[in-house]
């Protein structure tokens, strides 16, 4: 029998016989939140809306209206439908960890997991293949559409699409209204050499306001673009901060393995070159970490 699909199909998976169907419901489970941060000012710690777990015709439909509308109210030309695809695309990570970060005043959006990633990115990005399961069938069309209608709508109005690995396995989709250059160069930092403006500072790490800036604007603070080199590990506190407002060694622990103490000493050394400051006994970004992100 002959049926058109949309939004999605009516049968729930139990309906369904199969004989791998008691995996596929497993691996299908709905067990993490989704975290949707939102920059209204690059300067600043963004606001974070919260999607808790539910069925997972609810969970999708409910990410995609929250980003449609926090994009759109700061601005943003990305249509609803090119967010729905990328969005859909969660449940090939099996919902691990969601994280969507809205920028450029709603026209840059990146969504990220930690699912087991895609090896073969250009391959996602062509029209006829998939790799959803049966049991993903019965929630998106799982015909190998939606990445390729993404990226070709988002060219055709002079934006892009790009696909990356997630810090610590996973994908990360940025869809963007600028250019793949342009919005790469607004909006992430290079892994390798991380270029931030920083105040100088003195031997001990400590900032220190230049005296010619300070006497012309006693409330400016003298900047410099300087160049430094963050460690592997230096690079993992980051993206854990990219998600949560404070860390701590623990949470580190428990994330990346490792020592406490290990954790401890590159907390305290990103401390002294200013990126982070201690909270308590945690520690958030400073305005210089925060332009990181």
């Amino acid at each position: 029998m002959v049926r058109d699909f949309y939004p999605f199909v009516e049968e729930s998976p139990t309906d369904v016989s199969s004989t791998n169907n008691k995996d596929n419901m497993e691996e299908l489970t709905v067990r993490y939140e989704t975290r949707i941060a939102v920059y209204d000012d690059v300067a600043a710690a963004p606001r974070v809306v919260v999607i808790e777990p539910t069925e997972i015709r609810s969970y999708l439909e409910e990410i995609v209206q929250a980003v449609n509308r926090l994009s759109h109210e700061q601005g943003g030309q990305i249509p609803f439908m090119v967010m729905r695809e990328i969005v859909e695309n969660f449940i090939h990570a099996h919902f691990a960890s969601p994280t969507i970060t809205i920028l450029d005043h709603g026209n840059t959006i990146r969504f990220s997991d930690r699912g087991p990633g895609i090896k073969e990115k250009e391959l996602a990005l062509q029209y006829g293949t998939s790799s959803a399961t049966e049991s993903m069938k019965h929630y998106i069309r799982g015909v190998g559409s939606g990445l390729p209608y993404a990226q070709q709508y988002m060219i055709d109005k002079g934006g892009s699409l790009t696909i990356e690995d997630n810090i610590s396995g996973g994908t990360v989709v940025t869809i963007s209204t600028r250019s793949a250059s342009d919005a790469h160069t607004q909006t992430r930092p290079s892994t390798e050499k991380i270029e931030i403006f920083s105040r100088e500072t003195s031997s001990q790490g400590s900032f220190k306001q230049d005296s010619s800036s300070r006497d012309k604007n006693p409330d400016t603070s003298h900047f410099s673009l300087s160049k430094i080199e963050i460690s592997p590990r230096g690079q993992k506190v980051f993206a854990y901060l990219s998600e949560h407002e404070l860390v701590g060694p623990t949470e580190l622990v428990r994330m990346y393995d490792l020592s406490i103490p290990t954790w401890s000493r590159e907390l305290k050394s990103l401390e002294e070159i200013g990126l982070i400051k201690k909270i308590g006994q945690k520690y958030q970004l400073t305005q210089a970490g925060l332009a990181l992100l």
